[in-house]
């Protein structure tokens, strides 16, 4: 089996944004679409993580467009897979910081859901 590096541009030959945008949105929107009415806490907890997540992720983004460009020339592929992979890593970054206690936003909001729905 071999790798042709067209194959690889044409795979990546997409819009970064709005691919991994749409993932991660489409997950969170798939969570909660669930009814939870029944959820058990450690189901509840994930959802409220789940949210925590995406809002971190978001938050990071805008940061980084406060970066100013490096202004290096770039080919659009490499640029492309350079842009996927920084996607990639802030997805990363967003689930970690939430697994390790975050901003405290997953536990506030399941402590609502639990007082207020009785969930």
């Amino acid at each position: 089996m071999s790798l042709e590096v067209g194959g690889i541009n044409s795979y990546f030959n997409y819009n970064t944004d709005t691919a991994t945008a749409t993932t991660s949105t489409s997950k969170l929107e798939d969570t909660l679409k669930n009814d939870l009415s029944g959820a058990t806490d450690d189901e509840l907890m994930s959802v409220c993580k789940d949210f925590e997540s995406y809002f971190i992720e978001q938050m990071f983004k805008a940061m980084q467009k406060m970066v100013p460009d490096s202004g290096q020339d770039t080919s659009a592929s490499t640029k492309q897979l350079q842009e996927f992979y920084k996607e990639q890593m802030v997805q990363s970054f967003a689930e970690q910081s939430t697994e390790g206690g975050g901003l405290g936003i997953a536990q506030v909001l399941y402590e609502q859901m639990k007082r207020n729905y009785g969930l």
